[in-house]
């Protein structure tokens, strides 16, 4: 008998083990195969966890072969395998209940030993034995026993589901907005169809929650059918229960190798407890049950309002609040009743209806709750303040919980680099509240994911001076950071536009397809890794306007056009489609700008440079087309009919102002719902975190002359970066 194989399965069963491994090898090395496409890579892998989901049982041998791998990437230093391998494995251990305890050190053991690789393995790494520690019971009764505490996967359902519990109160709200400009009626309707999917009701989540963590814990003690059956038969009565587990998972993590004789006693207690109440038998030993991981609870936006954005946090931010208020006013009623009730005669007649009382007020506790929410009307500080109102709370003996930042609102933007700059402008827009009143982002963890999508075909053409795949810049450098981001998002993205026609030739009976929540699920959990992009500020000047220039953001490119460039690049077009080029054309480059920019030297000292430049156009990009130059310059093209007249520079801060009495237009990322027209000059440098700019202005209101450094703006980051994650990331 092979000394991982599990006590209730027959040595006969190895032949049978041995197949599904090999299997499980096969579809392993395809995924890490060089040759095999991304899009090919991202589907396979997608297939690989489906068939564990399908067959939990095969889960043992699918880690045991990444294990395998993953010292084979340690001895051969084989780093490009090391990022697909960590994150299948632990989303292959979050979805398994029957792991043995020894292929659970095995795996604790082989993340420690990658803890010596550099970023981002190592930190990847570290991540995941936490993990792993926090599921795995030690010491083990046994090196066979399989038993864990089940705590990923009931962490996961809680928060992504909000089940409303008093030992974890922990929340997280998926918000996925696409844009407008990308997704069509007929897009946006299939991809919401695929994504917003009819959630279990809470007490179907209670008790998958149940039967995964009594499972993982007893195993060869849990009756995996009967107890499904039992779960069933107490309907809504499951809640003691549910809270019961909740709790004695939540203590097992806090008390670590203490408490671990103590925890698979009050598990086998809550067990027996079930089916005595279900009127079962109780009965050990017995298959598993199958207990997919549920997919999060999403909310679909079509992006057509910057506000929706806020509007969603702060009606986060107020049902979190909510929440958390009732689940004290609750507690403080129940201790006050129970007061009252101990006062009374037992036969009055008062206590029952008392209880019958509290048995109303707390019909399904664990129910999902929505707090009452508004949808734009009202104003920023008219939230502002609703929020502080319901945080703070009215006064009371018994204080809030601290659980500041321990909720998380996760973004998700669908569409090319414009739907990132209209995030930009508005990340920053939030940043700039929250550094006046920091509540939001007190209460809310925020994290940001990005899946490229297109509606148009890329176009490499060298007459075109805005081609349609420089929309996808940003996410053409995420694919070059991360390979594993490239092979699961962006091939996802390249699917989306194919949705509608698809289910337009289904009918609109058939089940959605869930691959795409699926992916996206995978990512929520997986990619955690951020890429911060620098974004720069610009001030646009007008002609005719007074008063302080416009300020914006952008974070992928500026164009700038002139109103002469178009008649002349026709007119060069035409002459090199004849083959010919008048004297004309060639002495006329365009208009001529000043140019003061700053350039950087080894020493990292600023040196001011001025200029003047003809030219027919300008275009300014902050992403480098080389992922091992990082993210803190722009590259300015100057554009020119005479190809002896182009000229580029690289900067981070540059002033471009029109010599002649002309005006130009500038669009922010390639987004033309961003443009404007009469522009005479523009200003651009990084921008300036407003919690930094903050603390500066402070400090110079008790200091005359040049700002600088003291206090807290010291230790606080200067420029503003726009985190996107990813599952490899960059360090930043």
């Amino acid at each position: 008998m092979n000394k991982e194989t599990t006590p209730w399965n027959p040595p006969v069963a190895d032949s049978m083990s041995s197949a599904v491994e090999a299997s499980m090898y096969n579809s392993i090395q395809a995924i890490l195969r060089q040759a095999a496409s991304s899009c090919n890579k991202g589907m396979l892998r997608w297939t690989l966890h489906k068939k564990v989901e399908t067959h939990p049982s095969n889960s043992v041998s699918l880690v045991r072969v990444l294990v395998k791998e993953l010292e084979k990437v340690e001895r051969l230093d084989y780093k490009m395998h090391v990022i697909p391998l960590l994150h299948t494995l632990n989303y292959v251990i979050i979805q398994s209940s029957h792991i043995p305890c020894n292929l659970f050190q095995r795996v604790y053991e082989c993340f420690k030993r990658l803890l010596t690789l550099p970023e981002p393995y190592c930190t990847i790494a570290l991540r995941y034995m936490r993990s792993i520690k926090m599921e795995q019971i030690t010491p083990a009764p046994s090196p066979t026993i399989t038993s864990s505490t089940g705590a990923l996967y009931q962490r996961r359902v809680i928060a992504e589901q909000s089940l409303r519990n008093k030992h974890f109160p922990q929340q997280e709200r998926v918000f996925v907005f696409a844009d407008p400009a990308v997704f069509s009626g007929p897009l946006w309707q299939a991809v919401r169809a695929d994504l917003v999917l009819t959630s279990p009701q809470s007490d179907i989540l209670a008790r998958r929650v149940l039967l995964h963590t009594l499972q993982a814990g007893l195993v060869k003690a849990c009756h995996g059918p009967i107890l499904t059956q039992a779960l069933e038969d107490l309907g809504e009565d499951v809640e003691k229960y549910f809270q019961e587990v909740v709790l004695a998972v939540e203590q097992s993590i806090e008390n670590g190798e203490a408490g671990r004789d103590q925890y698979l006693t009050r598990l086998q207690h809550i067990y027996s407890d079930i089916l005595t109440s279900a009127n079962q038998d109780p009965i050990a030993g017995g298959s598993l049950s199958n207990t997919p991981l549920p997919s999060p609870e999403i909310q679909f936006h079509l992006w057509t309002n910057e506000e929706e954005l806020w509007n969603e946090l702060v009606n986060f931010t107020l049902n979190i609040s909510t929440s958390e208020r009732n689940s004290m006013y609750q507690e403080e009623e129940e201790e006050d009743v129970s007061k009252r009730v101990s006062h009374l005669s037992v036969d009055s007649g008062i206590e029952k209806d008392l209880s019958d009382m509290g048995e109303r007020e707390q019909r399904n506790p664990f129910t999902r709750s929505r707090s009452p929410c508004f949808r734009g009307r009202m104003k920023p500080e008219d939230k502002m303040a609703l929020v502080q109102e319901n945080i703070k709370g009215p006064t009371s003996s018994t204080p809030l919980p601290k659980e500041e930042g321990n909720h998380t609102a996760r973004i998700v933007m669908m569409g090319d680099d414009r739907v990132l700059g209209r995030l930009a402008k508005v990340y920053h827009s939030i940043r700039k509240r929250e550094a006046k009143h920091l509540i939001l982002t007190k209460r809310v963890n925020l994290q940001i994911y990005y899946i490229p999508v297109t509606d148009e075909p890329i176009v490499n053409s060298p007459e075109s001076t805005s081609q349609v795949g420089d929309r996808l810049s940003l996410a053409s450098f995420l694919g070059r950071v991360d390979p594993w981001y490239e092979s699961n998002i962006i091939s996802l993205g390249a699917m989306i536009p194919k949705l509608a026609g698809t289910q337009s030739s289904h009918s609109r009976s058939s089940e959605p397809n869930h691959f795409l929540v699926d992916v996206l699920s995978y990512y929520l959990r997986c990619g955690l890794q951020p890429v911060h992009f620098t974004l720069y500020s610009v001030k646009i000047s007008v002609s005719g306007q007074t008063g302080s220039p416009v300020d914006d953001v952008f974070v992928s490119h500026l164009d700038a056009e002139f109103p002469e460039s178009k008649t002349l690049r026709e007119n060069l077009r035409q002459e090199r489609s004849s083959r010919r080029r008048t004297r004309k054309t060639l002495g006329t480059c365009g208009v001529v700008v000043s140019v003061n920019y700053s350039k950087v030297s080894l020493s990292k000292q600023e040196v001011v440079q001025g200029m003047s430049v003809m030219t027919c156009g300008v275009g300014i990009s902050a992403i480098s087309p080389n992922e091992t130059e990082g993210l803190d310059f722009l590259t300015v093209n100057f554009d020119s009919t005479n190809p002896r007249c182009c000229t580029e520079i690289r900067t981070q801060n540059i002033k471009i102002r029109i010599l002649e009495d002309k005006t130009f237009t500038v669009c922010l990322d390639k987004d033309c719902r961003r443009k404007y027209t009469h522009v005479q000059s523009i200003e651009i440098s990084p921008c300036l975190d407003p919690g930094y700019c903050l603390q500066t202005s402070s400090k110079s209101k008790f200091s005359v002359g040049e700002e600088r450094e003291s206090g807290l703006s010291k230790y606080m980051c200067k420029i503003l970066p726009l985190p996107i994650n990813t599952f490899t990331g960059i360090n930043h």
